[in-house]
């Protein structure tokens, strides 16, 4: 007589869906969401470890959201003297979307009220090949004042991304003007963390005293 050999399953617990689909037992659906938890906490830590490295590498001294010099703003008219179009509203945007990260809110009736102009925006060749740019640089500067309750005025002269935002001039017409867009896109955000660090996050003496 020939025996069979029979395999016993095991007694995990499986659910079927309507569709058929087996989904995975409860203990291996749990480490896979804990792992996927732990994973964002990480990105994230490792995000706030960078910011906080990059604010602290420029001279500024962090604070926490109790010691920040006001916890609400109002962002009054930006005017834009350049020829590119509606960067006004893609910098109010970022500026609010910067504030927020830092635990100020913009409200329109706050005291402290900040209003700017956007006085420069251009394309420079960084590098070019047999005569013809093949990557360009955008360059964004303005000057912004934050006026204070009790009238007290701060200025920002000439402020712009503390950066090199470049983009390739090789390819299509459609490709590059799509990386035209997100160049001034990052341009644009650099601005705003930079006009948002200046505020509320005071330069260190020693950082002080070297530029000058």
């Amino acid at each position: 007589m020939v025996r069979r050999r029979q395999t016993v399953a095991a007694t995990m617990p499986v659910s079927v869906t309507l569709n058929g689909n087996v989904k995975p037992p409860l203990d291996i659906a749990d480490r896979r969401n804990g792992f996927c938890n732990r994973s964002r906490l990480l990105c994230y830590a490792v995000c706030t470890l960078l910011s906080a490295l990059c604010l602290a590498g420029c001279g500024y001294t962090l604070q926490s959201r109790t010691t920040l010099p006001f916890d609400s703003i109002q962002i009054e008219r930006i005017e834009n003297k350049t020829l590119e179009p509606k960067l006004q509203d893609r910098l109010y945007k970022a500026l609010t979307e910067e504030f927020l990260k830092h635990g100020v809110t913009v409200q329109p009736a706050a005291g402290y009220k900040l209003s700017g102009t956007i006085n420069r925006f251009e394309l420079n060749v960084l590098s070019e090949r047999r005569g013809t740019a093949i990557q360009y640089e955008v360059i964004m500067r303005g000057d912004f004042r934050l006026v204070g309750p009790s009238g007290d005025a701060k200025d920002l002269n000439n402020i712009g991304s503390p950066f090199i935002v470049s983009f390739p001039a090789s390819g299509m017409l459609e490709d590059v003007l799509a990386f035209k867009e997100l160049a001034s896109e990052r341009a644009i955000k650099d601005m705003a963390m930079e006009i948002v660090a200046t505020l509320i996050y005071p330069v260190r003496k020693e950082d002080s005293n070297r530029k000058d």
